[in-house]
């Protein structure tokens, strides 16, 4: 009795003593002591933005060794509890052991996605915005959707979430949405969204309850800090002010406070209503403005590179990354990683793990790295 959760909890201990070499949970303690002595320095503070920066890569670095050692106590407590139950032939504890072996095979699959973040703007928060394609209510529905199952995916990794934009539809849905996703790895978790993406169902809007395609874009960046070097021409951004909209009841700023900033060289268009101060709204559309044209730098950057590893002129970037069929059948698929489910409930419902986990091995493996 109870041989399979043992032998199970005793392979997830294995897998966790080779995650953490592969992570340098050892050199990341060594880099924390260091910046703790740093700190102790009386001088620290003097200054206070370096100190500040300092104090954000000591939250990152222990948010990045937190999980291993809470799983760590966490797989020696329920192999301590599998022993018991064995020696006791205790059958009252056959659910709870089986519920808490599948719980740990879940949490180190999570830390192993974790393992795949090379990139070093993956610690980022992100910037995602959502807005719907051609086709009317019907795609604004659709955006509707995925703005649901990203915040349902924040949710579940325990994101910080802060609406900064908010458009709804004419009839349904939503016109734009534009949401901040800060906690560890945010961007890393989300960038997987980056897209356009497709769905096939038959319509609520339809009185002959015909099918219909609709998509919607998601588009994520990450966060950039504060001192990152990006020109930006005041004569080149045409400010727009308007009231807040969206839902949110007494939270939504009536007065004309929501800021609209567009970049004319680019087209680039961002916008804040988040703060009731048209001062606070403008310096956080600033911030996203930034955060775009950095990404587009680093894009450009990227390209060239695959271009000259590939022998190539042009890479493309694929826009319809995945579709969501849920008639005649149920089908989610990813077209980059050729991934699928037909669990299109759970996926909706912002469990995003198995398209996360499969993006970043193609995207390691697309780069030509090991």
């Amino acid at each position: 009795m109870y041989e399979d959760e043992s032998t199970a909890i005793k392979a997830y201990s294995a897998r966790l003593t080779e995650l953490r070499k592969c992570l340098n949970v050892d050199a990341t303690k060594a880099d924390i002591a260091a910046i703790e002595r740093e700190m102790t320095a009386s001088n620290f503070w003097d200054d206070v933005e370096a100190a500040q920066k300092v104090m954000q890569r000591l939250k990152l670095l222990k948010s990045f060794i937190a999980s291993p050692d809470e799983l760590e106590r966490e797989i020696e407590d329920a192999g301590v509890l599998a022993e018991l139950a064995q020696s006791e032939n205790d059958e009252s504890m056959a659910a709870e052991l089986a519920n808490l072996a599948k719980g740990l095979g879940e949490k180190l699959d999570r830390l192993e996605i974790t393992s795949l973040f090379t990139d070093p703007r993956d610690s980022k928060a992100a910037i995602i915005n959502i807005h719907p394609g051609r086709g009317g209510t019907e795609s604004c529905d659709w955006a509707q959707m995925l703005y649901r199952m990203i915040t349902r995916c924040c949710e579940r990794h325990e994101f910080a979430v802060e609406v900064v934009d908010y458009q709804e539809g004419d009839e349904a849905g939503l016109k734009s949405a534009t949401i901040i996703a800060d906690g560890p790895f945010a961007y890393g978790n989300l960038k997987s969204e980056a897209g356009v993406h497709r769905l096939v169902r038959i319509s609520p809007f339809d009185a002959n309850k015909r099918r219909h395609t609709s998509f919607a874009a998601i588009e994520v960046v990450p966060q950039v800090d504060e001192d990152v070097d990006i020109e930006l021409n005041e004569d080149e951004i045409v400010m727009q002010v308007f009231r807040s909209s969206g839902p949110g009841g007494q939270k939504v700023n009536k007065t004309s406070s929501a800021v609209r900033l567009t970049h004319t060289p680019t087209g680039i268009v961002v916008a804040c209503q988040m703060e009731r101060s048209q001062h606070r709204n403008r310096a956080t559309a600033m911030q996203m403005l930034k955060a775009k044209l950095w990404d587009i730098e680093m894009q450009k950057k990227e390209v060239e590179r695959l271009a000259l590893r590939e022998g190539q002129q042009d890479v493309a970037w694929g826009s319809q990354i995945r579709s969501y069929t849920l008639h005649p059948y149920q089908l989610i698929k990813d077209h980059r990683t050729d991934t699928e489910t037909g669990n299109v409930d759970r996926v909706l419902d912002g469990d995003l793990d198995l398209f996360i986990s499969a993006y970043l091995k193609w995207n390691l493996q697309r780069k030509g790295r090991n």
